[in-house]
């Protein structure tokens, strides 16, 4: 059995869940987010709780089950608290402005960089940190991933675009006699 899987999904105040033959659809306080419903396994609601079983033990229902269960899971706490991750901006004359849908950078190269943000994801700029928020933690985490590639950090000074939590691994420069 997936350990990840037979966990309950308690579902909060506020949270409807629908659940049809192809997609779940999870309305809450912050919007409604879509996940698609897998073939092998089925979800039931009981007192408050989502519940994903599986049909059968083939490997498709038992690589679907815990699968099933963890993208529901992120579709509750999305519409409920939401997701974020956040930027930090390294090196010299590296600039960071904008914010909402849209930021523009100088990042050391002739032209400024502009990135502008899918719907449902919103970007937030304080000094050099860039923060990236929505309901769904898919889109937020794609989102983070493509400005961090803008720019990644290097390994000698650190300069570019790392994540907040990120450490980044120094190595040791030029010797000089």
């Amino acid at each position: 059995m997936s350990r990840i899987g037979k966990l309950p999904i308690a579902i909060p105040s506020g949270v409807t869940i629908t659940v049809d033959s192809d997609v779940i659809t999870v309305k809450g306080a912050k919007g409604e987010l879509t996940v698609p419903h897998l073939s092998d396994v089925t979800v039931s609601i009981e007192d408050g709780n989502a519940i994903v079983t599986r049909k059968d033990d083939e490997r498709i229902a038992k690589a679907q089950h815990g699968l099933q269960r963890a993208l529901l899971n992120n579709a509750v706490n999305g519409v409920t608290t939401g997701f974020e991750k956040k930027l930090e901006v390294n090196g010299v004359g590296f600039r960071v402005g904008g914010g909402g849908q849209a930021i523009e950078m100088s990042l050391g190269f002739s032209h400024p960089v502009k990135y502008a943000a899918p719907a449902g994801v919103n970007l937030v700029v304080e000094k050099m940190t860039i923060t990236v928020s929505g309901i769904d933690k898919q889109q937020v985490g794609q989102v983070a991933a493509e400005i961090r590639s803008l720019k990644k950090p290097e390994p000698y000074k650190g300069k570019g675009i790392k994540y907040a939590d990120e450490v980044i691994v120094r190595k040791a420069g030029k010797t000089g006699k």
